[in-house]
């Protein structure tokens, strides 16, 4: 594992995770940062740091990244996600709706509208060392993970997808989480 990169994105996600609180909105780790928080300690190499943040807190959050050094990137529909590099490290923010009913949606772009799996946000936050961060529900991650490809078929299986799942199985049905 590259541990300065690892502690690079740690420190992002501390950084990212005190903004949110300052500007008094909520975001939560998504992909593989999400499962070693879960499981309290990295696991892997990650190419990125992955998030959910509310569609409606965007510009504020967007504003306070760019003051924190993070330069915006161009590529997917900016009312779906916000990309920003920082010190040669990504971060990416899918952006959600939360409808009155709980359910959490896909804020824009062509699947606007289209709901996330039930419970997504309604996870224990995670800790690695004294770091703690709100991230997505371990069962909501397997679904995502167990079916992106069917959802976007553009999007191959991974290995490492296949390996997360395996490892928050697990987790979820080691005696102490029971």
């Amino acid at each position: 594992m590259d541990r300065e990169r690892a502690d690079g994105q740690l420190a992002q996600i501390a950084e990212t995770v005190g903004l949110a609180r300052r500007l008094g909105t909520r975001v939560w780790l998504r992909g593989g940062w999400a499962m070693d928080f879960f499981l309290g300690g990295p696991t892997r190499d990650h190419e990125d740091i992955d998030w959910f943040a509310p569609a409606a807190d965007a510009a504020a959050l967007a504003a306070g990244l760019g003051a924190l050094g993070y330069t915006p990137l161009e590529g997917v529909p900016p009312e779906q996600q916000l990309d920003f590099v920082k010190d040669g490290l990504e971060s990416s923010f899918a952006l959600v709706d939360l409808a009155p009913d709980g359910r959490v949606l896909v804020a824009g772009g062509p699947w606007a509208g289209t709901a996330w799996p039930a419970g997504l946000l309604d996870g224990p936050p995670g800790r690695i060392d004294g770091l703690v961060c709100p991230v997505v529900a371990a069962e909501a991650q397997i679904e995502i993970k167990r079916m992106m490809p069917v959802w976007d078929p553009r999007r191959p299986r991974r290995a490492k997808d296949a390996q997360d799942i395996a490892r928050l199985r697990a987790a979820l049905a080691a005696p102490a989480r029971a």
